[in-house]
């Protein structure tokens, strides 16, 4: 999804913006690609940018890498301190 897969920053939601996003031609699942055939992105992540009410969280985080960070913090913790005792295989 980026070119830097083991770093964490808001790099994934600048590339929502900013790259020309085309359906993939080949025979596997359904994927979008950059120009340069080197990226990816499935169905589901540019519906985050095609929604207006997700489009706004995008356009917050690719702008503002403390604000995504904050945020993250912020949801991780709740997960964490949630647990995780109600999932269901």
């Amino acid at each position: 999804w980026t070119p830097t897969p083991t770093s964490f920053n808001n790099l994934y939601f600048s590339l929502l913006n900013t790259v020309n996003w085309t359906k993939r031609d080949w025979s596997g699942p359904f994927q979008y690609e950059d120009d340069g055939k080197k990226l990816m992105m499935l169905p589901t992540d540019l519906v985050l940018i095609q929604d207006d009410k997700f489009k706004q969280f995008v356009d917050v985080y690719a702008k503002d890498q403390t604000k995504f960070f904050a945020d993250f913090s912020k949801a991780f913790n709740k997960l964490e301190e949630l647990g995780t005792s109600n999932l269901k295989a």
